[in-house]
């Protein structure tokens, strides 16, 4: 294993959940490295190895936290031995001076290592998957809030059909409810690494039961039962294959992008003041530009999504590089990519909750600029009831055509208003329509099934997700989220 100890929670545990930070703690970890120490030893004992005696598996089990001398004691043992593993199997021996003997019997480094890691992944999708389902019914009450306010919708970031405020958020639930299924397909189809020796042939175990191999299996079988997994990897090598890691952190990279386009679609709107995330009556928004009202939830969503990103790339090449049984150039990469994932996927989390808990939407600035645009959009209606009133269809194309330049001559080269529904007012050509111009002008005709499709969206799709009893406790809580900056 690794000489030097890199099992520090790193810098951004500061601004992540308590649990989250704790689960990738080096008191957690140890804890968790003695826990696995103590069911090998009890499921050994229970397959007849005699050398395991009451009182060492009871000191063992009255010992399975560490407490500040037992660190600065692990300290002094690596310092000495080099070996992280092996100063924590003499650190535990010391309290545990029954166990002394036996603690880590027939086992590698990787059977307290990789079992971890895998036992925290699995943890940490948990951790994630509460917090994701929270931020989904906060979004799907936005939704349902405003799923028939029209807005501009924009192609190519230009004016385009008009949707509504509630329609534009079911886009962004739907990659949610996308990342929610896919961090819960990962999570439950995480095995354990099980007991399988230094190279995965569970060599020193066959010696260990005088080659008694359906005790071995046995062995392999108890300990996964009692480590809280229903099956072990049939097959390793010394570790478990690194691809684990890419299958663990593609949904996570997946939900970045998507946080990222959430928090992307965020700063587009608030610079069209149309939506804004929250601002607090205290907060500056510039030490200069006092008037400012930057929205930096969303930048910080974005500058953390694509350090998340990123992350599944240290994944894909270390299990690329991996030789025959195993290389130990893959551990202090994932010493620092496993939990970075995590902690900055919660972070994200939080941040993106307490943007969708404090959204203020503008609906009369919404409603001019679609006032700006709506004119012209509107020329196919008003074509279209012409021809229902007796005109002719090409000639209305053609008056409107004329008026629609003229309008836009105003708007584009004078940085005058939109002045289309005017001119056709005053146009006599329109007469037999006029009276219909206010029915033709409404946003509410314009936007199709939005509204119908943002309820059917909820009841079908969202509601169903959420109903899911793991997610109960977190959605009955309704704590809101805080930032610590």
């Amino acid at each position: 294993m690794e000489a030097f100890d890199t099992y520090q929670t790193p810098l951004s545990s500061r601004y992540a959940s308590k649990e989250m930070a704790h689960l990738f703690s080096p008191a957690n970890r140890f804890h968790t490295w003695r826990k696995l120490w103590l069911n090998l030893a009890i499921a050994e004992k229970e397959l007849g190895l005699a050398q395991i005696t009451d009182e060492a598996i009871a000191e063992m089990k009255a010992n399975l936290d560490l407490d500040p001398e037992q660190f600065a004691v692990a300290a002094e043992e690596e310092k000495k031995r080099r070996h992280d593993v092996m100063a924590h199997v003499h650190t535990f021996g010391k309290v545990a001076p029954a166990a002394a003997g036996i603690i880590h019997l027939g086992a590698t480094s990787c059977y307290v290592t990789d079992n971890a890691d895998l036992i925290f992944l699995r943890t940490a999708l948990s951790l994630l998957l509460s917090k994701l389902a929270v931020v989904i019914s906060r979004f799907a009450h936005f939704a349902n809030e405003y799923r028939d306010l029209p807005t501009l919708g924009f192609t190519h970031f230009q004016p385009a059909q008009l949707t509504t405020v509630g329609k534009r958020c079911t886009l962004w639930l739907q990659e949610l409810l996308w990342d929610l299924r896919n961090i819960k397909r990962a999570r439950d189809d995480i095995g354990f690494r099980g007991v399988k020796g230094t190279t995965g042939t569970q060599a020193s175990f066959l010696t260990l039961f005088d080659g008694d191999h359906d005790k071995v299996e046995a062995l392999d079988k108890r300990v996964t039962e009692l480590m809280g997994f229903t099956y072990a990897y049939p097959v390793t090598s010394q570790t478990y294959s690194r691809k684990i890691d890419i299958d663990v952190l593609a949904p996570l990279a997946s939900f970045g992008a998507t946080a990222h386009k959430i928090a992307t679609d965020l700063r587009l709107l608030a610079n069209l003041k149309e939506v804004e995330e929250p601002f607090e009556s205290t907060q500056i928004g510039s030490s200069a530009m006092a008037y400012k009202r930057n929205p930096m939830r969303s930048e910080r969503i974005c500058s953390l999504a694509r350090h998340l990103m990123v992350l599944h790339q240290n994944a894909l090449m270390t299990a690329s590089v991996q030789w025959f049984e195993r290389t130990l150039d893959d551990s202090a990469n994932r010493r620092i990519t496993l939990p970075e994932a995590f902690l900055t996927a919660d972070i994200v989390l939080t941040t993106l909750q307490n943007v969708s808990e404090g959204l203020v939407v503008y609906p009369k600035v919404i409603a001019r600029r679609i006032a700006q645009e709506l004119p012209f959009m509107a020329t196919e209606n008003i074509i279209m009831a012409v021809v229902k009133a007796g005109g002719d269809r090409q000639e209305a194309h053609e008056k409107i055509r004329v008026l629609s330049h003229e309008a836009a001559h105003q708007v584009k080269h004078l940085g005058l208003e939109n002045d289309l529904i005017e001119r056709v007012r005053k146009d006599p050509y329109f007469d037999p329509i006029k009276a219909q111009l206010d029915d033709l002008l409404n946003p509410q005709s314009f936007v199709g099934r939005a509204p119908e499709q943002v309820d059917k969206f909820l009841k079908e799709w969202v509601e169903p997700a959420l109903a899911d009893s793991e997610f109960s406790s977190a959605l009955q809580k309704g704590t809101k989220a805080e930032l610590n900056v």
